[in-house]
């Protein structure tokens, strides 16, 4: 998952501009491909994943990966009768560690701004 998929700043950065080109090449909003996304999400959730399969799924750590627990993160997920698990074992390359890291320092300050607005 983590290591096996060489990511490069190209890959990446077309990734994160996603929104912006289906918004462009549709002249649409990209509000569709979300919603699709998010029914792909609630069905793996309830109707489960194909045994040896799994999913990537925005789930709270509990410490695996060394993402802080507590975080909302997209995790490798196993899904079974409405509950997922987060499959273990993984191996992650020097890349895909940096990367993962800044993504938690980044939520984890996001978390604590948010937090701070409830005072």
């Amino acid at each position: 998952y983590f290591g096996s998929l060489r990511l490069n700043d190209e890959f990446i950065t077309t990734v994160q501009q996603r929104g912006a080109a289906i918004i462009k090449a549709r002249k649409l909003s990209s509000a569709l491909s979300a919603a699709s996304s998010a029914c792909d999400h609630i069905r793996d959730w309830v109707l489960g994943t194909p045994e040896g399969t799994w999913v990537s799924m925005g789930v709270y750590s509990d410490g695996s990966y060394n993402v802080p627990p507590g975080l909302i993160y997209s995790f490798p997920v196993t899904c079974r009768n409405g509950e997922w698990t987060i499959v273990q074992g993984l191996q992650i390359d020097d890349f895909s560690r940096k990367k993962l890291d800044a993504t938690a320092d980044e939520l984890s300050e996001e978390k604590s701004l948010a937090y701070s607005c409830l005072n």
